[in-house]
């Protein structure tokens, strides 16, 4: 790589050659840089930006996708109903739809003060674990609360008692920068009331969720797994402080322990699997993965509601609707960076190199050559993330466990299309929880294993916080 300097203004210049003299040095973009998901990126920043598909799939297999995305987009019904392709939304349920947790495919949000229902946001419930549940915790991760199960539902059916309602409230603590810039973040304090089903066991143990972006997903699903573990380091053995490691989970297709990929802790395998836990979860909608609606023996007038499985058995969500929604979501495309090769593009890229971000969110890999889905396959990627667990502190712990993540262990985020969050998101509220306001916040949430670069970025003047912004909002 040239490392021409002559293009950077002397500002500019002075920021790129203040990082460490082991970390690379960018005076111009990489080639390729621009196309994070491949020839599968899509070339389009406003509102729509999530919400198209691969590049590179054809007019053909676009017409699975626009149906994929139908069954995403559109509401389901409570059975029994004439419309029988999309009946059987509950008896629990958080959403009615798919789009409604990820508006334009995009990130959801806290609810705010005075909202009825939290929409985006959801609520994992679990208890300590138990030994004599080995089994139940090696297949769901976690001991479910005996009552409410392991997600909080807020909607109900006519008839059934929706299962609480969900309220955050903030306390603000202050961040000053060694320049003596302050940063307000807020801790947010999660509240369930209405309980409809009595009290929750006394250690229940709660965690808040928004939904993520949908974009990449098939890509990162075609990461060879070989390539994520190479980046494990339990020991620190290169002793940066970073001890990344897969998560554990379970199968339910293959029904055995395989690497977590997807979600805020890593604990679903592979695209269709997260779907079906999601329309499980999130809609009570049943699938030939997940035979049985989201009731515990406590939920009676749960159980005895009627469903929308056919006439021939088949669950609400048919094997043919999963594949075209795990279609859809496999191939929502990964838009295009925006000036990549800015001089402040490239002074904030050398400043995140130098906090020693690039250590969880890894820039780059290689998708597999057998990937689901012959678009997504062999395609360099660039999604900035390791797809690992870490230990983020107790800043953010939700004391949580979840297969084998703890209560402090997160996975590291993709970061590719985070820029374009506002206007695809219309806000820019950012971690598990949406508790940052900004990226700036988000990143002075960073602790445990990021500490050390989050302390980093505390050192950053005005004119290296603004680089920092320029390269992320960029992404």
């Amino acid at each position: 790589m040239s490392l021409s300097l002559s293009r950077l203004s002397p500002p500019l210049l002075a920021l790129a050659l203040a990082a460490c003299d082991d970390a690379p040095r960018f005076t111009q973009a990489e080639p390729g840089e621009a196309l994070s998901g491949g020839q599968a990126t899509v070339q389009r920043n406003d509102r729509n930006a999530f919400s198209l598909p691969s590049a590179n799939l054809s007019p053909e297999r676009r017409l699975d996708f626009a149906v994929g995305n139908s069954f995403f987009r559109n509401p389901w019904v409570i059975a029994p109903s004439t419309t029988t392709a999309r009946d059987g939304l509950g008896p629990l349920f958080n959403t009615n739809a798919c789009q409604n947790c990820h508006v334009r495919d995009g990130r959801g949000h806290p609810p705010e003060p005075g909202d009825s229902n939290a929409v985006s946001m959801l609520v994992r419930l679990s208890i300590p674990d138990q030994p004599y549940l080995a089994k139940e915790i090696e297949r769901l991760g976690v001991v479910p609360e005996p009552v409410y199960g392991t997600q909080l539902q807020d909607m109900a059916n006519p008839g059934v008692a929706p299962e609480g309602k969900v309220r955050v409230t903030y306390d603000n603590q202050t961040v000053s920068f060694n320049d003596g810039h302050q940063v307000e973040l807020r801790r947010p304090t999660l509240q369930i009331t209405q309980l409809g089903y009595g009290p929750m066991h006394p250690d229940t143990r709660f965690s808040a969720r928004v939904a993520p972006p949908m974009i990449g997903l098939g890509l990162l699903e075609a990461i060879p797994e070989a390539q994520i573990l190479a980046n494990e380091d339990p020991d620190d053995r290169n002793r940066d402080g970073i001890r990344g490691r897969a998560n554990r989970v379970w199968d339910d297709a293959q029904s055995k322990t395989v690497v977590g990929r997807f979600g805020w802790k890593a604990g679903q395998p592979n695209v269709n699997q997260q779907n079906v836990h999601a329309f499980a979860g999130d809609m009570g909608l049943t699938s030939s993965l997940q035979p049985r609606d989201d009731c515990t023996p406590a939920q009676r007038d749960c159980l005895a509601a009627p469903n929308g499985d056919g006439t021939d058995g088949e669950k609400e969500v048919s094997d043919n609707i999963l594949r075209l929604v795990t279609f859809y979501t496999r191939n929502l495309g990964v838009p295009a960076r925006r000036d990549v090769g800015a001089p402040q593009v490239l002074a904030g890229k050398n400043l995140f190199y130098q906090a020693g971000c690039q250590g969880c969110h890894t820039p780059q890999f290689t998708t597999a050559a057998d990937a689901p889905e012959p678009e997504l396959a062999g395609q360099v990627i660039r999604p900035y993330s390791d797809l690992l667990l870490h230990d983020m502190g107790p800043g953010l712990a939700d004391d949580r466990t979840e297969f084998a993540a703890n209560g402090q262990d997160w996975r590291t985020p993709p970061l590719w299309g985070i820029g374009l969050s506002p206007a695809v998101s219309g806000h820019t509220q950012y971690l598990h929880d949406g508790r940052a306001r900004n990226l700036l916040e988000a990143v002075l949430w960073h602790g445990g294993e990021a500490q050390a670069a989050r302390d980093h970025v505390l050192t950053f003047n005005t004119e290296q916080r603004a680089a920092l912004l320029a390269f992320l909002n960029s992404l």
